[in-house]
C-alpha cells in the first residue's frame, strides 16, 4: 500500500511568534537571539532572510548584512506552548505524528481520523486550522515517503504546499542538486561534487558498491534516495538519546572561577529538561571551544544513568578540570547528557535554543 506522508514545517516559527505577539514587528526584519557580544541568531523572519540573515549566524555578521535588524530575546516557554497547540491539531487527524523539533513533524495520514481521502486536502485543512488557532502559517510537503515529503515542504514556502506523487518521485530527485538532500551535509555534498556527483541523476548513476566504497554505510541510503526510495516509517515514539546546552561567552575566559559557574548553570538546564521529560543518560560530555576555535570534548560513561543534579554537575566539573591548566582563552562551553536509557519525548530543538544564547 502506498503511504500518505505529510511533512509540516512552520514558517520562520520563532520569529513569526514574536511578530504575532508584537504588531510593531510585523513586516520588519526580526531575529530571535541576542544582538550584542557573541550572540547567535536562533531564528530570522522572512524579511531578515532577504538580507541573507540565517539561523546559527553570529549576531555581528547578521547586523552587517542587515543594519536595521531588530533582535528580540527568545521566549522558550511561549514557543513550547504554541508547539503543543500545533501538536494537538495534528493528533486530531492521526496518532502517527513524529516531531522533529518544536516547529516541524511528519504525519502518516494513510488512515486518518477524519476519513479524508486525499493527503493534499488533509494538509490544507491542517494548515488552515493552525492559522485559525495560532495566527501562524505553515508549509507542507506531501508524498509517499518521509524523504520526499520533507523536500516538498521547502518548495512553496512560506504558507504553501507541494505534492510529489509516486510516479514523479524519481524524476523529482534526479533534477535536484545533492546539496538539497536532507541527510547530505555540506562536507558530504562537497565530497560528492569532487566525485562528479552534483545532481540526483548523477547519484543514481553510481552503483551501490561504489557508493558504499566512498561513503560506507551511508552509501546504502544514498543509493535508495537517488531512486526516490525511503522505507522509514513515521514513528510517534521516536526516542530522544541526549540533552545538551552550551553558551558562548561575551569575552574569552581563562579563569576557571569564571567558567565553572557557567558550566554549572548549563548542567542545571540539562537536568531540568531531564526532570521534565523523564530522560536519564549514562554519558556526560563537556565541550570546550577555545579562542582560536579549536574544539575539544571530554566524556565519561557511567555504569548507571545519572540519577540527580549533583551527580551531573560533579561529572561535568571533573571533565572540565581535566583540561586544566588552560593555555588559552575559552569562548564557549557546553554540557550534554547522552545515552538515554529512559525514553524522552520533548523535541530536540530546545537544545539549539540553549546553544543560541550568549552569556555576558
Amino acid at each position: 500500500m502506498t503511504r500518505k506522508i505529510i511533512h509540516i514545517d512552520m514558517d520562520a516559527f520563532f520569529a513569526s511568534v514574536e511578530q504575532r505577539d508584537a504588531p510593531e514587528l510585523r513586516g520588519q526584519p526580526v531575529a530571535v537571539g541576542h544582538g550584542s557580544g557573541r550572540g547567535v541568531v536562533a531564528a530570522a523572519s522572512y524579511e531578515a532572510r532577504r538580507f541573507g540573515v540565517r539561523s546559527a549566524m553570529p549576531s555581528i555578521t547578521a547586523l552587517r548584512k542587515c543594519p536595521e535588524l531588530i533582535f528580540v530575546p527568545p521566549r522558550f516557554e511561549v514557543y513550547k506552548q504554541v508547539s503543543r497547540q500545533i501538536r494537538a491539531i495534528f493528533l486530531d487527524y492521526t496518532s502517527l505524528v513524529e516531531p522533529l523539533s518544536l516547529d516541524e513533524a511528519y504525519l502518516d495520514v494513510t488512515d486518518n481520523a477524519r476519513g479524508l481521502p486525499s493527503a493534499t486536502d488533509t494538509a490544507r485543512e491542517i494548515r488552515a486550522r493552525i492559522l485559525a488557532e495560532t495566527g501562524l502559517t505553515a508549509s507542507a510537503g506531501i508524498s509517499y515517503n518521509k524523504f520526499l515529503a520533507k523536500l516538498a515542504s521547502d518548495e512553496n514556502k512560506p504558507n504553501g504546499q507541494c505534492v510529489i506523487a509516486p510516479r514523479s518521485g524519481e524524476a523529482y530527485v534526479a533534477a535536484l542538486p545533492v546539496k538539497r538532500f536532507h541527510g547530505v551535509g555540506p562536507k558530504t555534498a562537497e565530497k560528492m561534487n569532487r566525485l562528479g556527483i552534483v545532481t540526483g541523476a548523477d547519484l543514481r548513476a553510481r552503483s551501490l558498491a561504489e557508493l558504499q566504497a566512498h561513503f560506507g554505510k551511508a552509501g546504502t541510503w544514498y543509493h535508495a534516495i537517488a531512486r526516490g526510495e525511503d522505507a522509514r516509517e513515521v514513528r510517534p515514539d521516536r526516542p530522544r538519546k541526549s540533552s545538551g546546552a552550551e553558551t558562548t561567552f561575551g569575552t574569552d575566559l581563562r579563569d576557571p572561577l569564571d567558567i565553572e559557574p557557567r558550566l554549572m548553570r548549563l548542567a542545571q538546564d540539562v537536568w531540568q529538561w531531564c526532570e521534565a521529560s523523564g530522560g536519564r543518560g549514562r554519558t556526560v560530555v563537556v565541550k570546550v571551544k577555545y579562542a582560536d576555535f579549536q574544539i575539544v570534548t571530554r566524556s565519561r560513561t557511567l555504569a548507571q544513568p545519572v540519577s540527580d543534579y549533583p551527580s551531573l554537575e560533579g561529572q561535568a566539573l571533573a571533565l572540565f578540570r581535566s583540561l586544566l591548566p588552560l593555555e588559552k582563552g575559552i569562548r564557549l562551553v557546553g554540557v550534554t547528557l547522552a545515552g538515554f536509557d529512559t525514553p524522552a519525548g520533548e523535541p530536540a530543538q530546545l537544545d539549539f535554543l540553549a546553544r543560541a544564547q550568549a552569556s555576558g
